[in-house]
């Protein structure tokens, strides 16, 4: 194996195993949050694409989260997205407040580019939107913005083989004056290993504003906010 490409080989390995949802068949989904966009948010969608060629629900929790209460957060602010997959939060929040500093980058693995890039093009935010590959562990792409000011990253936790790559992902983006929103669903006890040790890393917050959390959290879903540990 090419070293270059073990990052790339061990993500692409997990998606493989990941239980997925009832698959559908490839197409373009309306999403409006509940009312909270509008126009619409347009994604084309494809099962067979993998996990990433899908919706699941942290991605849409963590986006509902960003239009309800960032939208003064968003202003004048640097935004890259981990593991975008479809780019559904990323795109949503560039939709809702075209105000952030361009262009958000989507990112994610090789074969996940070209739903980004149409996902991008469907939704008419070419000159505000970019997608680029990031295979975590390895150094940030020159594309994506030193020390972004917000990083979303939802579903990014979902195979332990992958958990130091996506740590030193974070390691690597988090800067002095960086908030990671970080959502995903607990699935197995060494998801919760995981969370142990960013909090080790970074001060970790628990989100407890939104009004949905009553919801989600019942279905082991969580919701943190990463920043850079202060020196004391």
């Amino acid at each position: 194996m090419d070293p270059e490409d073990e990052g790339l080989d061990v993500l692409t390995f997990g998606r493989d195993l990941v239980k997925q949802p009832t698959l559908k068949t490839a197409g373009i989904a309306i999403i409006d949050f509940d009312g909270l966009l509008y126009p619409p948010l347009r994604l084309h969608e494809n099962p067979k694409e993998g996990c990433g060629g899908q919706l699941w629900p942290a991605g849409m929790i963590l986006a509902k989260y960003m239009l309800r209460m960032h939208q003064e957060t968003i202003k004048g602010k640097t935004i890259v997205e981990l593991g975008a997959g479809s780019g559904l939060v990323g795109l949503a929040v560039a939709l809702a407040f075209p105000t952030f500093r361009a262009p958000l980058v989507l990112t994610d693995q090789l074969p996940m580019l070209p739903m980004m890039q149409t996902n991008i093009a469907l939704n008419c935010v070419q000159s505000t939107v970019e997608a680029a590959i990031y295979n975590w562990g390895k150094p940030p792409p020159v594309s994506i913005p030193k020390c972004p000011d917000i990083i979303l990253a939802a579903e990014c936790v979902y195979f332990e083989p992958a958990f130091p790559l996506l740590q030193q992902t974070l390691k690597d983006l988090i800067g002095e004056n960086t908030v990671c929103y970080f959502c995903f669903k607990k699935r197995r006890r060494a998801d919760m290993g995981f969370v142990k040790k960013i909090k080790k890393m970074f001060d970790v917050k628990l989100v407890e504003n939104d009004p949905d959390k009553g919801k989600w959290s019942r279905e082991n879903l969580h919701m943190f906010e990463l920043r850079k540990k202060r020196k004391t």
